[in-house]
């Protein structure tokens, strides 16, 4: 994934639903120019963007794995015709609808090739999924008769955390008029965080560093996105939690001096996780920082550290790593 991929839209607004109606439907489409389904129309306003749906999407692309995840957990595998861009692997309780899904190419499609599937909607999870250079642009698509939606994370107008993942299922569920679907899919999640809150209540939190990439400076999760978030439900401290936005770039100097107890990796792309463990033991500016001295290490894969159905066991795989004795 390159960097740019996780940089949120500059101007952007935080998303508000405005329904008029409350979904519920049952996912099937009419003709154009049709009356409006059961519970529809439904008004989304979504990162500077107001769409109206008069009824469910039928022929959806979800670009990005975290938003595939989201429609696999809300059960829309038969509205989702095709996907793009995974980080890592798709969750086991979802690879065999996944697999039945058309993939358009291993990263971003070209607008011709999204075309070419026809949908009549496009959920993105990065802000680069609409990346207007590249003809993909939110206007270039309605114009198609595309309707499109963003993760709202990326234009979130304050720090993210767990009711913005409730937020952004539910969005996602009133569009496609499955909102019992998406509450049902909100407790589960909740019930797993819960739970892993509950160990590691009351530990001193960790000095916790974020090593996502990088070589003369380290890409690292800043204090507004739901990583940040999820280093303190794990019982961490952000060290760069003072980077006021999702992801941004520090020095090593800047590490050492702030001392982390872990480092956690982000795992993703073409560079293993050796192997940034590798460049991040042997980089002279880090050799007294803590981490380094003891070895001490925790991963998470990319697609747990962005927002979508899951920042729950995520929370609970970090717990687990920074406080082992807690688990047992």
């Amino acid at each position: 994934m390159a960097r740019v991929s996780r940089r949120p839209l500059a101007a952007a607004l935080t998303a508000i639903l405005l329904v008029a109606g409350c979904g519920g439907g049952d996912g099937r489409t009419s003709g154009a120019g049709a009356p409006a389904a059961q519970g529809y129309p439904v008004t989304l306003a979504n990162c500077g963007v107001t769409t109206t749906y008069q009824r469910p999407p039928s022929r959806a692309v979800a670009l990005n794995q975290h938003a595939t995840e989201v429609m696999l957990a809300l059960g829309l595998e038969k509205s989702l015709v095709a996907t793009a861009y995974l980080d890592d692997r798709i969750l086991p309780e979802y690879r065999a609808a996944y697999d039945r899904i058309k993939v358009l190419a291993k990263e971003y499609p070209s607008f011709e090739t999204l075309l070419s599937a026809e949908p009549d909607f496009a959920y993105g999870g990065f802000a680069s999924t609409f990346e207007e250079k590249e003809g993909r642009g939110r206007a270039a698509l309605k114009k198609a008769g595309i309707e499109s939606y963003l993760n709202i994370e990326e234009c979130a107008s304050a720090p993210v955390a767990i009711p913005d993942m409730d937020q952004e299922i539910r969005n996602v569920a009133k569009i496609f008029g499955v909102a019992s679907r998406g509450e049902e899919q909100i407790k589960k999640l909740h019930g797993v965080l819960d739970a892993a809150r509950a160990k590691v209540q009351g530990v001193t939190p960790l000095k916790v560093f974020v090593y996502d990439s990088g070589d003369k400076t380290a890409f690292t999760a800043g204090g507004t996105g739901i990583g940040n978030e999820m280093i303190k439900l794990a019982g961490g401290t952000n060290l760069f939690a003072d980077v006021r936005k999702p992801f941004g770039d520090v020095s090593f100097e800047q590490v050492a001096d702030r001392a982390p107890e872990v480092i956690v990796i982000y795992d993703y792309g073409d560079q293993p996780v050796a192997d940034k463990k590798k460049f991040l033991l042997a980089n002279p500016a880090l050799k007294d920082v803590p981490a380094i001295k003891n070895r001490r290490f925790a991963v998470l894969p990319l697609s747990s550290t962005v927002l979508g159905v899951r920042v729950p066991a995520g929370v609970e795989s970090l717990a687990r790593q920074l406080h082992p004795d807690r688990f047992r």
